[in-house]
């Protein structure tokens, strides 16, 4: 008999406005040629949202600045939190029940966002979900699997599309930043257990903050000035950081999946 129910279980449900404004903008930002480019009006799935459907409308909103036909869809598994969304569906902002099936009435999505969802399953789970999600995809979809701490200063998310991780962004509230590092207790399930040494993602954490430690005398510049020179100065150490400075004067860091991805995988 076939499978009727959602697939998943149910999150927390921990939200905030604004919370999610990180990765938004990115998707805005770096990503919003995915949804230029989809011929169709495209899909934006914002899974998980949690008790609150306020990430929904926002990813709506920013989303709807770069392509104004874009079609917002938040899914969740617990149908009272589907109930609280119905009212606030609006031409393409709508509410469904769902998980990690993605239900879209045989449509594909561009992007599926999924932050704070994959957080409390464990590490073993999570290749078959990435590989669940990512079918659900268009040719050229974004799968976004992110954490953030409660009030959104402090992101990481890996992008995926239907190839397999292409990237790791962290991205960090600049001001009284003490070091870029402590953005371990807000990285993704695949590698949150992963920052130890020996393992590429602490490698990684520890550049960051060697070189944050090293322009240090930018400091009296601005935190900006600093965080654009960390950047570059990871850029010319051989890391493969991506995007440019236009990206890290928001506080933002991407560094292709290979130079973080777990030892023993690609």
């Amino acid at each position: 008999m076939a499978r009727t129910s959602p697939i998943g279980t149910v999150t927390r449900g921990t939200t905030n406005p604004n919370r999610l404004r990180r990765c938004d903008r990115w998707l805005a930002g770096p990503q919003a040629w995915r949804l230029r480019s989809a011929e169709s009006s495209p899909i934006a799935v914002d899974l998980g949202y949690g008790a609150s459907p306020v990430t929904a409308v926002e990813l709506h909103a920013r989303l709807a600045a770069v392509r104004p036909d874009v079609r917002v869809v938040g899914i969740e598994i617990e149908p009272s939190r589907v109930e609280l969304g119905r009212p606030l569906e609006r031409p393409g902002l709508r509410f469904r029940l769902g998980g990690f099936e993605v239900p879209l009435d045989g449509e594909s999505a561009t992007v599926v966002r999924a932050f704070n969802v994959l957080r409390q399953y464990s590490e073993e789970e999570v290749p078959a979900a990435w590989a669940r999600l990512c079918s659900r995809l268009a040719p050229d979809g974004l799968l976004v699997d992110g954490t953030c701490d409660e009030i959104g200063r402090l992101a990481s998310w890996v992008a995926l599309d239907r190839t397999g991780p292409l990237s790791l962004t962290c991205s960090w509230h600049l001001r009284g930043l003490a070091r870029p590092g402590v953005v371990a207790e807000r990285l993704p399930k695949s590698l949150i257990h992963r920052n130890v040494p020996g393992e590429r993602v602490h490698d990684w954490l520890c550049a960051v903050d060697m070189e944050w430690a090293r322009q240090a005398p930018l400091a009296s510049y601005g935190a900006r000035q600093r965080f654009v020179a960390v950047a570059r100065g990871l850029r010319d150490a051989g890391w493969p950081v991506l995007d440019g400075p236009a990206r890290w004067r928001l506080g933002e860091l991407t560094v292709a999946w290979s130079a973080v991805a777990p030892t023993g995988s690609a």
